[in-house]
């Protein structure tokens, strides 16, 4: 066996699992920032008024903000409070 030669091609493996990794952690951070923009800007739009969807498929309109709870408005005199975050998109 040649060992010079297995040396050398280990180290080509581990160079190239090394860029890969380096690739895959960067696109990732890429998306991850992409996604805090999109909540910060939805979480912006959220004001009394505003017609809204959430997570669990509901639409309501936004009665009352305090804080992390929202009263949404469902059905005429239906009032349920959700959490903030659980707000996927703001219809204006």
């Amino acid at each position: 066996m040649n060992w010079e030669v297995i040396l050398w091609a280990c180290g080509t493996v581990g160079v190239l699992f090394v860029v890969c990794a380096l690739v895959i952690s960067i696109m990732s951070a890429r998306n991850m920032k992409r996604s805090r923009e999109a909540m910060a800007k939805l979480q912006q739009g959220i004001k009394v008024g505003a017609k809204i969807l959430f997570a669990g498929g509901i639409y309501g309109k936004i009665v009352k903000i305090r804080d992390d709870v929202i009263d949404v408005e469902v059905g005429k005199g239906n009032v349920i409070q959700i959490s903030r975050y659980s707000i996927q998109s703001v219809e204006d």
